[in-house]
């Protein structure tokens, strides 16, 4: 087979993450089929420091599991929470804020959980008070379409 080949068909594969293109041999005329993976560039944390940091959706998961203790969620609500904030935070570009994540991650589990979400809260806003937990009590029986998230 010869390294010169012409592309018969192409198709999405995998949901789109990948292409499935038919392809034939131009010398000896033999088909087969390849698979061209789509290469995502890699989504970046800016931390208020400064620093930039790969995006790891494990800490969400840690922060979530110890806001969540004692609440109704698996770890497939945690990792669906985790996916919407990702899917968020590739439409802004490839760098986000730490502050906007820990939004996103608010926004998303607003809806879930909203014990969860208080206790979420309570640690990324760094409550001191009873009057911040009444506060955000309010903010959560508000509109959904409210939402702090940009």
């Amino acid at each position: 087979m010869a390294s010169d080949t012409r592309v018969i068909d192409s198709r999405s594969a995998d949901d789109g993450a990948s292409i499935r293109r038919r392809r034939e041999c131009v010398s000896c005329e033999q088909r087969f089929t390849t698979f061209e993976k789509v290469e995502q560039s890699p989504l970046v944390v800016v931390k208020r420091s400064g620093e930039r940091q790969p995006f790891d959706g494990q800490k969400i998961v840690d922060g979530l599991m110890a806001a969540c203790k004692g609440r109704p969620l698996t770890t497939d609500d945690f990792e669906a929470i985790v996916d919407g904030v990702r899917e968020r935070a590739r439409s802004q570009g490839f760098e986000v804020t730490s502050e906007w994540i820990g939004l996103a991650v608010l926004d998303q589990l607003r809806s879930v959980d909203q014990v969860a979400y208080l206790r979420f809260a309570s640690v990324y806003k760094d409550f001191t008070d009873i009057d911040d937990f009444e506060r955000e009590a309010r903010l959560i029986k508000r509109d959904p379409s409210e939402s702090p998230v940009p």
